[in-house]
């Protein structure tokens, strides 16, 4: 049995202008990321060795550049982004990522508007 352990970043919040209305692309609107990040962390605590992890604050800053990079039309787009650039990083097999749209232009009383989508090494 493979052992996978999960990093977790919940509530990333960065300006992004995606969507496929004008007023979306040209006033922008938050967007927030909840990240779960697989790995086998067990190298990392032998030693106390941020080397053979993931270092969150650095994927939690390119995430935010992610988010701020591109309008694309779709939030299924930017999450594809967000996984690809998650697994740049060789510690993680597998991501989990939830883009919430929460400003999402529907004219009906909403909460939350997601995607969630999750993605493996080759």
């Amino acid at each position: 049995m493979i052992r996978v352990d999960r990093v977790t970043l919940r509530g990333l919040r960065a300006r992004g202008y995606h969507g496929v209305f004008a007023h979306e692309r040209e006033q922008g609107q938050t967007f927030v990321v909840d990240l779960v990040l697989s790995l086998d962390s067990r190298p990392a605590a032998a030693g106390d060795d941020l080397t053979k992890t993931v270092h969150y604050g650095v994927v939690a800053e390119e995430v935010v550049e992610v988010v701020r990079g591109e309008p694309v039309d779709l939030i299924e787009t930017l999450a594809e982004r967000i996984a690809e650039r998650c697994l740049k990083h060789e510690a993680v097999r597998e991501v989990e990522v939830v883009v919430h749209k929460p400003d999402a232009p529907i004219t009906v009383p909403f909460d939350d508007v997601s995607i969630t989508i999750t993605r493996s090494r080759v």
